[in-house]
C-alpha cells in the first residue's frame, strides 16, 4: 500500500506515506491511497484516539507530480481541477475528523508535502539541518494549489505569509519553528513519535485555528481601513520587482488577499483556479522543464563520465587571493575542504583568507604539497597563468587535478604549460563566488574522463551546480554573455537611449542591465578579451576590429571611464548615493535611431539564444540542459523563459526563425538563424 495504516492498542493510528518510487508525490497513487485512508479513519472514528502522519522515505513528501503538471493544458484543465479539488477535500476531511492529527515530519516537506502537514493540527519536525520546509512552488512558476496559500495565510496572516509564498523560501527546522510553521522540534526519530503521541493524549478534540467560531485572518479584515495601504501598495511593489514577466508571484498575492476576505472553502476555490491558470501557462512549463527536470538531470551526473568512481577533494590549493580566488577558498573551506590560498606575498594571501577557519594563507608553492586539486585564479593573462601553473603542478600530489578559473582563454592552450594535460581542466566560477550557484567545467582536447569526473564531483561537493562544455574561446557562458553586452553597446553606438536599453533589459527579466554589468566586469577587460582574441586569431580582425561597440568602449576608456572599479564607466557612482547613467553618453544619442522597444528587447534576448545555438552546433555545448541551466544561473538570462534554448521553444521555432531573419535583415547577419534551427523548425522538433 502507498499509505500504511496501523492502529495500536491506545487507538493511535499511524499513517505512513510509502509510495512506489524513491519519493512520495501527489499523483493518482497518492490520491487513491489517501482517499482510502481518510474513509477508514472516518469509519473507525469512535475507536481512534488520534492520527500520526509520517513517512517511510528519506523525505517526508516531495510535492506535486511534475510529470503530470507539465502536461496540463487549457484543454484538460477541467479534469485537473476536479482532481485537485478532490485532493483538497481529502485534507479537509482529515482536519475535520474530530480527532487530533499530528504531522511527524522526519524529512524535507516541500510544496504539496508541506501542504499535507499544514492540514494537520500539530506539526513536529526532526531537528536536522538537512531538512527543508516550505512552499517553493513560485520558483517553478506555480503557486501552492493544495491548500497551502489558504492555510498559511490563516496561520500567520497575509503579511508574514507573503514573503514565504512569493519568494518560495525553504526553511531549516529551527527557522521554521521561529516563523510559526511548525510547533515543536524533535531530537530523534523516537522523540518525534513520542512528541506526536504526547500531543494527541493532551489534545483529544483539537480544531484548526481557522475552524474556531469567529476566526478572522489576523491582519486582513474586510472593511478595515488600516489594510487599504497594504492592498494598494503591494501590487506596485511587486511589479517593480517582476516587471510583469513572472505571473506566479502576482497570482500568489491575488490568491492570498482575495482568499483572506472570504470563507475557508471559497478561499480554497480561489487558490485552485489561480493554480490552474499558472499550471496551464507557458512560463510554468519553461521553469519546470529547466529548473526541475534538466537541473535534476545535471546534478544526477548527466554530463559526468559514468565509469569513473565518485571522489572527494580533501586538500585544495588556490592560486591568487583576489576576489575570485578568495571566494573559491571560502566556499571550499565551508564545505569542509582543507584549503591553501597562495598569493605573491603573505600579506595578500592573508587578506584573501579573511581569517576564515580552514584556509591557510601562503606565498610558497611548497605549501601546496598534498593538494589533490589546484585551481588557478590569477588575472586573465596567459603569460601569468603559464608561470604559476607548472610550479603548482610540481608541488601538488602527482595525480592532482590542475584547473584554471579562466573565463575566456581556451583550456587546450593553457594546458601546454603543465606536464600532464590529461589532468588539466577549466573550472569557471562566477562572481561573487559565495552567491553564484553555477560552475562551468571546460574540457580541453586532452582532458581525461577521470579529471572531468573529479572536477564534477568537487563542484557538487561545494554545493554548486556544474555544467560541462567543450573548449573554445569564451566557452559557452562568456561567449553568450559577451554577445549580450556587446549588442547593448552597439545600440548605444547606433544612438539608442542608454536608459531605454537598461530598462528594457530589466523588464525582459535579465538579472542586470547590460551597461551596468559592463561597468562591473570593467570596460578594459572587454577590450583585453578582444585584443587576446585578435592576437590568437588575426583572421577575426574584420569582425572584431570594425565592431561599433568596441569604438564606444575605446572612447570611454581613453577618457578614464573604465568601469565601476575605476570610478565610473557607463554609470556614475556618487559616494553614498545611487548610481546613475553618465550624462556624457548623450553624445551618442540620436532622435532618428529608429530602434523600437520591441527590437531592443529582441536584440538582447535573441543574440544570446543565437550564440547558444552556435555553441550547440560547434559541439561546445553537448546538452540542452547545460545550455538552459547555465544561461540562467551563470549570466542571468530571464528565469521565466527557462533559458536560452527553452526561450526558442516557447517562442515557437518557426516564429523565432522568422523574427531572427527580420533582425538579421535590419541589424546585421549576427541574427541570421543557423541552418540547424531552420531544419529543426521544419521538422517541428523542439529541443
Amino acid at each position: 500500500m502507498a499509505i500504511h495504516y496501523e492502529r495500536d492498542a491506545e487507538g493511535v493510528v499511524t499513517l505512513t506515506l510509502d509510495m512506489s518510487g524513491s519519493a512520495n508525490v501527489m499523483n493518482a497513487e497518492y490520491h487513491e491511497a489517501m482517499g482510502a485512508a481518510v474513509a477508514r479513519l472516518e469509519a473507525e472514528r469512535d475507536d481512534i484516539a488520534g492520527v500520526v502522519l509520517t513517512s517511510a522515505k528519506k523525505t517526508f513528501f516531495a510535492g506535486g507530480d511534475l510529470n503530470l503538471l507539465i502536461t496540463l493544458t487549457p484543454e484538460n484543465a477541467g479534469e485537473a481541477l476536479g482532481f485537485l479539488e478532490d485532493v483538497k477535500r481529502q485534507l479537509r476531511r482529515l482536519e475535520l475528523l474530530g480527532k487530533p492529527v499530528v504531522a511527524a515530519i522526519n524529512g524535507s516537506a516541500l510544496g504539496g508535502g508541506f501542504e499535507i502537514a499544514l492540514a494537520c493540527h500539530h506539526r513536529v519536525v526532526l531537528d536536522d539541518d538537512r531538512i527543508r520546509l516550505g512552499l517553493p512552488e513560485v520558483t517553478l512558476g506555480l503557486l501552492p494549489g493544495g491548500g497551502g496559500v489558504t492555510r498559511l495565510v490563516r496561520l500567520l496572516g497575509v503579511q508574514p505569509a507573503l514573503p514565504l509564498l512569493m519568494e518560495g523560501k525553504q526553511l531549516r527546522p529551527a527557522r521554521a519553528l521561529q516563523a510559526g510553521l511548525v510547533h515543536a522540534l524533535a531530537s530523534s526519530e523516537e522523540d518525534l513519535v513520542e512528541r506526536a503521541r504526547a500531543w494527541i493524549r493532551a489534545n483529544p478534540e483539537p480544531r484548526q485555528p481557522w475552524d474556531e467560531p469567529g476566526y478572522a485572518v489576523p491582519d486582513v479584515r474586510f472593511g478595515d481601513p488600516a489594510v487599504y495601504g497594504l492592498l494598494a501598495a503591494a501590487p506596485a511593489v511587486l511589479r517593480k520587482k517582476t516587471h510583469g514577466a513572472y505571473p506566479a508571484p502576482e497570482r500568489v498575492l491575488a490568491a492570498a488577499v482575495e482568499g483572506a476576505l472570504v470563507d475557508f472553502d471559497t478561499a480554497l476555490e480561489v487558490e485552485g483556479r489561480y493554480f490552474l491558470e499558472l499550471a496551464t501557462g507557458q512560463v510554468a512549463k519553461n521553469m519546470i522543464s529547466t529548473f526541475w527536470f534538466q537541473l535534476n538531470a545535471i546534478t544526477a551526473g548527466g554530463s559526468r563520465p559514468a565509469d569513473v568512481p565518485a571522489s572527494k577533494v580533501t586538500r585544495l590549493g588556490v592560486l591568487g587571493a583576489g576576489m575570485m580566488g578568495s571566494g573559491i577558498a571560502e566556499v571550499s573551506a565551508k564545505a569542509g575542504i582543507e584549503v591553501v590560498l597562495k598569493d605573491v606575498t603573505p600579506e595578500a594571501a592573508e587578506r584573501g583568507a579573511k581569517g576564515l577557519p580552514g584556509i591557510t594563507p601562503t606565498d610558497s608553492d611548497a605549501d601546496l604539497a598534498g593538494c589533490d586539486l589546484v585551481i588557478e585564479a590569477v588575472f586573465e593573462d596567459r603569460a601569468l597563468k603559464n608561470r604559476v601553473l607548472p610550479a603548482a603542478e610540481s608541488a601538488a600530489l602527482p595525480d592532482a587535478v590542475i584547473a584554471s578559473n579562466t573565463s575566456t582563454l581556451p583550456i587546450t592552450g593553457l594546458a601546454e604549460a603543465v606536464a600532464d594535460p590529461a589532468r588539466f581542466i577549466g573550472l569557471h566560477f562566477f562572481s561573487p563566488v559565495p552567491k553564484m550557484r553555477l560552475v562551468e567545467i571546460i574540457r580541453g582536447e586532452r582532458t581525461s574522463d577521470e579529471a572531468l569526473a573529479r572536477a564534477f564531483d568537487y563542484v557538487l561537493q561545494i554545493g554548486k551546480t556544474p555544467i560541462v562544455v567543450n573548449d573554445s574561446r569564451g566557452f559557452y557562458t562568456s561567449r553568450t554573455f559577451g554577445a549580450y553586452v556587446t549588442e547593448a553597446v552597439s545600440m548605444v553606438a547606433e544612438g539608442v537611449s542608454p536608459a531605454l536599453i537598461e530598462n528594457v533589459a530589466r523588464r525582459a527579466g535579465m538579472a542586470v542591465g547590460p551597461l551596468a554589468v559592463s561597468d562591473e566586469v570593467t570596460l578594459t577587460l572587454q577590450l583585453k578579451i578582444r585584443d587576446q582574441a585578435l592576437a590568437d586569431d588575426p583572421s577575426a580582425a574584420g569582425a572584431l576590429g570594425d565592431h561599433p561597440a568596441f569604438a564606444v568602449l575605446e572612447e570611454l576608456v581613453a577618457e578614464g571611464r573604465t568601469g565601476r572599479s575605476g570610478g565610473g564607466g557607463f554609470y556614475e557612482y556618487p559616494e553614498g548615493g545611487k548610481k546613475f547613467l553618465w550624462p556624457g553618453l548623450a553624445r551618442y544619442a540620436r532622435d532618428d535611431a529608429g530602434v523600437t522597444e520591441r527590437d531592443v528587447e529582441d536584440r538582447l534576448l535573441f543574440v544570446q539564444s543565437l550564440e547558444t545555438l552556435r555553441c550547440l552546433d560547434e559541439g561546445v555545448l553537448t546538452s540542452v540542459g547545460d545550455a538552459n541551466v547555465g544561461s540562467v544561473l551563470g549570466f542571468g538570462f530571464p528565469a521565466w523563459s527557462g533559458g536560452t534554448l527553452q526561450f526558442i521553444v516557447s517562442y515557437g521555432l518557426g516564429a523565432f526563425v522568422e523574427r531572427a531573419d527580420y533582425l538579421a535583415d535590419t541589424y546585421g547577419e549576427r541574427f541570421r538563424p543557423p541552418a540547424s534551427l531552420r531544419e529543426r523548425a521544419a521538422r517541428g522538433e523542439p529541443f
